[in-house]
């Protein structure tokens, strides 16, 4: 249990660091250029909280048990197969529905999901290898 606790704290802190980073850098270049006068002034806290801590409830049931039977390559290569595939939806989803959103806004935070999500799962398995002894990490 200590295991799961430690990798999903661990994921959950690098998402959130990684993801302020990209935002900080990319909101008003690519999601407001896009998006425009859809968007908000900031963010909604309650609803953008939830979304992190579904995400990372995710990478912890689905990505860690195969990155702890495989080792680190496992942790980064199914969170970014994780990621890829939650973001996917989204973004599909909203270029099939939504009139501003593009392709390239889809590809662009597609991959981005992909990256965030295979960093945050390789931070806490990291973080679950180095914190907690057990036989189960290699």
């Amino acid at each position: 249990m200590r295991a799961i606790i430690v990798f999903y704290t661990a994921c959950l802190l690098a998402y959130l660091l990684l993801d302020a980073v990209w935002l900080g850098l990319t909101a008003n270049a690519i999601y407001r250029a896009s998006l425009g006068g859809i968007m908000i002034p900031g963010f909604r806290p309650a609803p953008a909280l939830a979304v992190y801590l579904l995400q990372v409830l995710g990478l912890t049931m689905f990505v860690r048990p195969r990155a702890v039977a495989a080792g680190r390559a496992a942790a980064f290569g199914y969170g970014f197969c994780f990621g890829v595939f939650t973001y996917g939806l989204y973004d599909l989803t909203n270029l099939a529905t939504l009139k501003y959103w593009t392709l390239g806004l889809s590809l662009t935070d597609i991959v981005w999901g992909g990256v965030v999500s295979g960093l945050a799962s390789l931070c806490g398995w990291l973080a679950a290898r180095r914190f907690v002894r057990q036989r189960i990490f290699k």
